[in-house]
């Protein structure tokens, strides 16, 4: 293996046969792509289960020119009325022009409001793709114009057959079956994260798990976990450092699904806490000071 190869790319399929799972949206696909020409999608569901490599998946096989922006860097009108409209409205000479919307579940929404000008007026030379976590977030006008289709995560069996021959094919050992069952467990349905781990655990040909790499990926619950039995701020506070991450969106939406754990009886004055301070995470340069702030009046909330 090369030093500097990164799995997760060196790995990204680049034909429908070889995209692990989703049998159903391959067969779909598949017939668009036999036509050279696709719908509008939208592809949902949770971090790292392969919605952006099906997209990227998709223009490769396709005659097209396309257009790729991640939403989470440049989500604002701006980039709509420039980026995206001037690309839809350039001449092109092959079949179709896509635009692929990575993370769009950031757009605001008057970025929506415009990207749904753009779709109905490009119709015929363009075609969308959006990827997002929560579907909820893209508004129904922008719905109603795509085919939506969710993306579920494989089974742990599958990714772990898949992760084997990923280390096969790099040469790289391993000592038991149990340690593939724990990269797997400690981060499903996330795949990215499982390459990520493998790729940080590969000391000298072999695969050494490391404990403290496990809990930085899987550092939400151990922040719920704490939120819920010790409700300590500066433990909490530690777990976030030491996780690196620099954006909490998956941690709000988990403290929102978990909220009966740790907040009983105070769930409404917790959803507004979380609202609020998610909102407020758009505006804010540094994302740690605002959900550290977050967690401070959950715990005064609750306690």
């Amino acid at each position: 293996m090369k030093d500097n190869t990164l799995l997760v790319e060196k790995y990204r399929p680049t034909v429908l046969k070889d995209y692990v799972g989703n049998e159903q949206v391959k067969e779909t696909i598949q017939k668009y792509l036999d036509q050279n020409d696709i719908q509008n999608f939208i592809f949902y569901g949770p971090a790292g289960t392969g919605k952006t490599t099906l997209a990227k998946l998709i223009v490769k096989n396709l005659d097209c020119d396309y257009l790729y922006i991640n939403e989470s860097d440049e989500n604002g009108i701006d980039t709509i009325r420039e980026k995206v409209k001037g690309f839809a409205s350039a001449a092109s000479w092959k079949g179709i022009k896509v635009v692929i919307l990575d993370e769009a579940d950031f757009i605001t929404i008057n970025g929506q409001a415009a990207l749904r000008n753009v779709i109905e007026t490009f119709s015929r030379s363009t075609r969308f793709i959006l990827t997002c976590n929560f579907i909820e977030r893209i508004i129904d006008p922008i719905q109603s114009r795509c085919q939506v289709l969710k993306i579920v995560p494989p089974s742990k069996l599958t990714i772990a057959h898949h992760l084997v021959g990923v280390l096969e094919k790099e040469n790289i050992k391993y000592h038991s079956k149990s340690q593939i069952a724990t990269i797997v467990n400690k981060n499903y349905p996330d795949v990215r994260k499982m390459l990520n781990t493998i790729q940080l655990s590969n000391q000298d040909g072999e695969i050494k798990v490391n404990e403290l790499v496990l809990t930085s990926n899987n550092y939400t619950k151990e922040v719920l976990k704490e939120l819920t039995e010790t409700k300590n701020w500066i433990k909490i506070r530690q777990i976030i450092t030491d996780s690196g991450v620099k954006d909490f969106e998956e941690l709000y939406r988990l403290l929102f699904e978990h909220i009966s754990v740790y907040a009983k009886d105070k769930e409404g004055s917790v959803t507004i806490i979380l609202n609020e301070h998610l909102f407020q995470a758009n505006f804010r340069i540094d994302k740690e000071i605002n959900i550290m702030s977050a967690i401070a009046k959950i715990i005064e909330t609750i306690k």
